[in-house]
């Protein structure tokens, strides 16, 4: 698909692609790094490489889970903040962080198939929202902590990655 062809597309392929990128791009932040270097604290708050994943994972299963879906954090077994969302358990491993990230995002997939982006979701306690807000919102968060992991990487090999 050439550049062209990307604005042609309507804006939920738009916004779906986005969220696709940056799932990927923060999973590959991984790759090739031990499992030692994806706990490694590089920056004054308990921010590491895995416990980014562990939040996004977190995150989409709030906005797509809770929000969209209309099940509560605690029905669903999460954490009930962001900050706690970040904590590493002895259990955590790249592969199983990973696979839990992985399972999430294809639970966010089925959880909108076939809701239009006007569609007004109320599952999230501060209230109701439109669809197109919790990609939006979801979007932002994937792309500032692809950021986040992106530098945490470059800390970790010594140099541009």
């Amino acid at each position: 698909m050439g550049s062209f062809d990307v604005l042609l597309d309507d804006e939920r392929t738009q916004l779906d692609a986005f969220v696709e990128e940056h799932r990927g791009a923060i999973e590959a932040t991984l790759d090739g790094l031990t499992e030692e270097q994806v706990r490694r604290r590089l920056v004054p708050s308990a921010t590491t490489l895995l416990g980014l994943l562990k939040h996004l994972t977190w995150m989409q299963r709030v906005w797509f889970e809770e929000c969209v879906g209309g099940r509560s954090r605690r029905e669903l077994g999460l954490v009930r903040t962001p900050d706690d969302s970040f904590r590493l358990t002895d259990d955590d491993t790249i592969a199983s962080v990973v696979a839990a990230h992985q399972q999430a995002c294809e639970t966010a997939r089925s959880a909108v198939v076939g809701l239009p982006l006007d569609t007004i979701v109320t599952g999230h306690p501060s209230g109701p929202r439109t669809l197109r807000w919790v990609y939006l919102q979801v979007l932002r968060e994937l792309a500032q902590h692809r950021g986040h992991a992106d530098i945490l990487r470059e800390q970790l090999l010594g140099h541009a990655s």
